[in-house]
C-alpha cells in the first residue's frame, strides 16, 4: 500500500530509488531517538554524476535542477531509515546545502531553493525547514551540489 508522501510524490511524477550506498567509510544515516541525520547526498540523475562549477560552466537554474535531484537522494535515505514507511516522516528539521561555486558566485541560497522548494511541493509543511545554504570550492566526483539533512520521524 502506498502511503501518502509516496503518493504526493508519485502526483509530481517522482519515484524514489532505492538508498545509495555511502562512497567511502560512513553510514548513509544515523537514527538518534526521533531524529534521522542524513549524510551530505550529491547530485545525481539516473545514476550519473550532475557535475558543474557554480559561476563558471553552470547557472543557477542547472544549479537548482541538481539540488533538487539531492532532496530525492535525501527522501530515499529517510524511507530506508524508517524501515520503507516514508509515512514516518514527521518533518524536515534541517539542510546543509554545499554548492561547488566560484569564489565571486553568490546565489547559493537560490541553488539550494531547488532542494527545499521540492521538499515544500512533496510534503507540504511537513517539508518546511531552517538551512544553510555554503558554497564550497569543490566537492566529491565534481558534483554541483550536495546536500545533508535532520529529519523528524515517529
Amino acid at each position: 500500500m502506498q502511503g501518502t508522501y509516496e503518493a504526493r510524490l508519485a502526483e509530481l511524477g517522482v519515484t524514489l530509488p532505492d538508498a545509495p550506498a555511502p562512497a567511502a567509510n560512513y553510514v548513509p544515516y544515523v537514527v538518534s531517538g526521533d531524529l534521522v541525520f542524513v549524510s551530505g547526498q550529491i547530485s545525481m540523475a539516473d545514476g550519473a554524476f550532475i557535475t558543474g562549477k557554480l559561476g563558471a560552466d553552470m547557472d543557477v537554474a542547472a544549479g537548482a535542477a541538481a539540488a533538487r535531484t539531492c532532496a530525492i537522494g535525501l527522501l530515499a535515505q529517510v524511507k530506508a531509515a524508517c524501515g520503507g514507511d516514508l509515512d514516518r516522516l514527521v518533518r524536515v528539521v534541517k539542510l546543509t546545502g554545499f554548492v561547488n561555486s566560484t569564489a565571486d558566485f553568490g546565489d547559493q541560497p537560490k541553488v539550494v531553493n531547488g532542494c527545499s522548494d521540492f521538499l515544500v511541493e512533496a510534503l507540504g509543511e511537513a517539508g518546511r525547514h531552517s538551512r544553510s545554504a555554503v558554497s564550497a570550492a569543490s566537492l566529491p566526483f565534481g558534483v554541483a551540489v550536495e546536500i545533508e539533512g535532520i529529519f523528524e520521524i515517529r
